[in-house]
């Protein structure tokens, strides 16, 4: 049976082949890094060379990345473990930014804070779903601990401008946090020009194995807080048995990514815009919630009135694999976070989806996705009158 035409890499991204060729070399023999033998040694050096893969894609050291089981935990550890780093003496400062469209993985330890004793703000975006500086400039006070703002967001693919963020850090003596989750692998980073703290990753957004990711810790930076304790593993930041085959994953994930990340983008964006092409001439009135917006090359997040998007989504998931809101929230009642706060209505926020474009993506299958998306959309609306109200 014929797989669907896959474009819901915001979700995961398809597994690069050398990741998994990566993985399959290691699962041929025992691999426990913290073993004294001969294979012990060959597992540390699979790790080792994965964390230096890791760091050169976004322009670290290798001693700047600790290894996580993704970025739920990477930003779990950079936001609680450097609120645990200030309670314990290290900052008398209790005061958490974060941008209102972050992900919950950064929502959900901020709000928990509160409970410790932290303030924390959202920071609002503009109508297409980027971080207004001026208003954040606004919040930033000399009480501030960390500011925590994503790289590119989960929903729609709107990037931040993290470098303007930084700065206004910088002038009230706080630390910065950003989810990068996303962006790695899609964009160039390196994080000596964003002069970020903290960076989180995940592998499966960037064609490498789900259930590993990293946390990048600047050397100049607080060091956080352990979540975990146990074995000491990983300068005991993260201890615990490193899963060795997943991290060799990651980095050879991060390798093809660090080498081809420009002619990905040049391509996505190329069959992005065939995709707009194709699906604005259908005549539905689509429109992109990012406006003219700089977001990811191949990501958009498309409002089509009149149609429930949910309901789209189902309709055409035999042929074409598409999403509305974030994978994590996905099956929820609530509206996006996301969508609210960029100023949708929770009625119009129902006609929005996203789509992501993956390095495997070829000109027949967009155009096919494009039509496809069209043609039942349009059934859709006719069936219930709405295009005639």
């Amino acid at each position: 049976m014929r797989q669907p035409i896959y474009l819901d890499g915001f979700a995961t991204m398809p597994l690069a082949p050398e990741a998994q060729n990566a993985m399959l070399e290691v699962w041929r023999e025992p691999s426990n890094a913290g073993s004294p033998h001969r294979l012990g040694e060959r597992a540390a050096l699979y790790v080792a060379e994965a964390r230096q893969l890791v760091a050169d894609l976004i322009g670290a050291s290798a001693r700047e990345i600790c290894f996580t089981s993704g970025a739920t935990e990477a930003n779990n550890m950079a936001i609680l473990g450097v609120a645990r780093w200030a309670l314990a003496g290290g900052s008398s400062r209790r005061k958490i930014i974060v941008s209102s469209i972050e992900h919950k993985a950064v929502l959900a330890p901020a709000e928990f804070l509160r409970s410790q004793g932290f303030e924390v703000v959202h920071a609002p975006v503009d109508g297409n779903g980027v971080v207004d500086c001026s208003l954040l400039a606004g919040l930033a006070t000399d009480d501030v601990l960390i500011i925590s703002v994503m790289l590119a967001n989960n929903e729609t693919g709107a990037l931040q401008p993290i470098s303007e963020v930084t700065a206004i850090a910088r002038t009230v003596g706080a630390l910065v946090h950003c989810d990068g989750a996303q962006a790695a692998g899609k964009i160039a980073i390196d994080v000596l020009d964003t002069e970020v703290d903290y960076l989180s990753l995940s592998a499966h957004k960037l064609y490498g194995p789900g259930g590993v990711g990293a946390l990048y810790i600047a050397a100049n930076a607080p060091r956080p807080q352990p979540l975990i304790f146990g074995g000491g593993q990983q300068a005991s930041l993260r201890p615990g048995t490193e899963p060795v085959a997943l991290i060799a994953g990651f980095g050879a994930a991060a390798q093809i990514a660090a080498s081809s990340v420009d002619a990905d983008a040049k391509a996505a964006l190329a069959l992005s815009q065939h995709f707009r092409r194709r699906l604005w001439a259908a005549g539905l009135g689509a429109e992109l919630t990012t406006g003219n917006r700089q977001a990811l090359p191949g990501g958009m997040s498309i409002y089509l009135p009149d149609i429930d998007a949910e309901e789209l989504v189902m309709a055409i998931s035999a042929d074409v694999a598409i999403s509305t809101g974030s994978a994590c929230t996905s099956g929820q009642l609530m509206p996006s976070h996301v969508l609210s706060a960029m100023g949708f209505s929770e009625e119009k926020a129902r006609s929005i989806f996203r789509i992501m474009l993956n390095r495997y993506n070829s000109v027949d299958e967009v155009t096919f996705a494009a039509d496809k998306i069209g043609s039942i959309a349009r059934r859709l609306r006719d069936r219930t009158g709405r295009a005639h109200q």
